[in-house]
C-alpha cells in the first residue's frame, strides 16, 4: 500500500472505527494477520507451505468480519479512549481472544516452518496451527453472537 493510499485508509478507519478500543481490536487482528503472512514468506519447503498457505486463505477473511464487529459496535457504543463500553464488555473480551489465539496461530505456524525445515513435514506442527486457526473463527463468531444479542436487548 503507497503512502497516500495508508493515509486515505488510516482517515476511513478513523471515521469508521474511531480512534478508542474497536479501533485497537481491529489493528490488533490486521497486525496478527499480517505477522501469520511474513511467516509464509520464509517457509522453504512446498508442502508446508500449501498447508499454511491454504489456512491464511482461510484467515483472511476473518478481516473483514472483526471489521464489521468493529464498526457497528463503534456505531452503537462509540468509544475515543481505552475504555470499554460496559454492554460490550463480552464483544470486546471475544475480539481479545480472536486477536490473541491469531498471535498463537502465527506462533504455532512459525514452529511448524522451523519442524518443517529440520525434519520435514511436521503433521503434528501444522494440526496444532490448524486447531489454533479453528479457535480464531471461534473466537469471532462468538463476538457475533455477544454484539447481535447485546444490540437486541
Amino acid at each position: 500500500m503507497g503512502f497516500f493510499s495508508a493515509a486515505r485508509q488510516g482517515r476511513k478507519d478513523d471515521a469508521e472505527l474511531g480512534t478508542g478500543v474497536w479501533r485497537r481490536a481491529h489493528d490488533r487482528f490486521r497486525r496478527g494477520l499480517d505477522q501469520y503472512h511474513q511467516i509464509l514468506e520464509g517457509v522453504a519447503d512446498d508442502e508446508v507451505y500449501n498447508q499454511l498457505a491454504g489456512l491464511a486463505n482461510e484467515l483472511g477473511p476473518l478481516l473483514e468480519r472483526v471489521h464489521t464487529i468493529c464498526v457497528t459496535a463503534q456505531a452503537s457504543s462509540p468509544s475515543q479512549g481505552l475504555d470499554i463500553p460496559g454492554a460490550l464488555t463480552p464483544v470486546h473480551r471475544a475480539l481479545s481472544r480472536a486477536g490473541n489465539s491469531l498471535a498463537t496461530t502465527a506462533e504455532a505456524a512459525a514452529m511448524a516452518r522451523l519442524d518443517g525445515e529440520r525434519w520435514g513435514l511436521a503433521s503434528a506442527g501444522l494440526d496444532n496451527v490448524k486447531r489454533r486457526a479453528d479457535l480464531v473463527e471461534e473466537d469471532i463468531a462468538e463476538a457475533e453472537r455477544q454484539l447481535a444479542a447485546s444490540l437486541n436487548v
